[in-house]
């Protein structure tokens, strides 16, 4: 038994001397690791600022146009907008906030919860095609687009707004009324006007989906180009740096 006693001692305590060395072993690949680390984390924390940069916030507020009905996500305009913009060295977040079927009316109902919640430097809205293909009255639509407009201006929030036209179908004074909304809006807000947000896809078999009526990732490209300049505006008016700038 005493025999036995001793050889399981040691025993024993060459497995803790093999452990503590393993222990030993341990530490000193963590510090080696970390000392590595630290050497190359100023080159991590540059390429992370660049990747997640985002001084300035972009919400695109409206119906199935802006949410991109029966495209990928990243073919609907704000996000090819973001690629491009962030692209040129513009750095900005472009959130969509299209929601498919809304009317003017859904637009005022959560345009408070946009401002409070998403925090917006800039709102592109594109609304009221709905109201139209609804023959919802001219007046309701320019009502509801009038309060959405005038709460982003008392929250200090410049507004590109996108002009929409209707089918000739519903009759020449309804369609008249309805195209007259946008222009009188953007004037009485001085806000950016955009007169036609879907000019040059609107009536396009090639541009458009095969309802003709939702651009396709085609027309979603030309949209984009044509409302870059009216974004990287407001971008040089509100002085935002280019990355590498300051």
């Amino acid at each position: 038994m005493p025999y036995g006693v001793g050889a399981g001692r040691k025993l024993l305590d060459e497995r803790r001397r093999e452990l503590m060395k393993k222990v030993f072993f341990c530490l000193v690949c963590s510090v080696l690791l970390l000392n590595l680390g630290c050497d190359r984390k100023p080159e991590a924390e540059v390429a992370g600022k660049v990747a997640m940069k985002t001084e300035y916030t972009i919400v695109a507020m409206g119906d199935s146009l802006t949410e991109g009905l029966g495209v990928l996500p990243n073919e609907a305009y704000p996000a090819r907008l973001e690629q491009i913009l962030q692209e040129r060295g513009w750095p900005v977040e472009v959130i969509n906030a299209g929601v498919s079927g809304e009317t003017s009316a859904g637009a005022l109902s959560r345009v408070d919860w946009i401002i409070s919640r998403l925090r917006p430097d800039l709102v592109i809205l594109v609304s009221g095609a709905n109201d139209g293909l609804r023959r919802i009255a001219v007046d309701d639509m320019e009502k509801n687009l009038d309060e959405v407009l005038r709460r982003m201006d008392a929250a200090g929030i410049p507004v590109i707004l996108g002009g929409m036209q209707m089918f000739f179908n519903l009759g020449p004074a309804y369609v008249k009324e309805f195209e007259a909304v946008y222009p009188g809006l953007a004037k009485k807000w001085d806000v950016e006007l955009i007169p036609f947000f879907l000019e040059g896809v609107a009536g396009e078999p090639s541009m458009n989906q095969s309802d003709g009526i939702h651009p396709n990732a085609k027309g979603y490209e030309r949209i984009t180009d044509q409302l870059l300049p009216f974004v990287e505006r407001k971008l040089e008016k509100a002085g935002l740096d280019l990355f590498g700038s300051g």
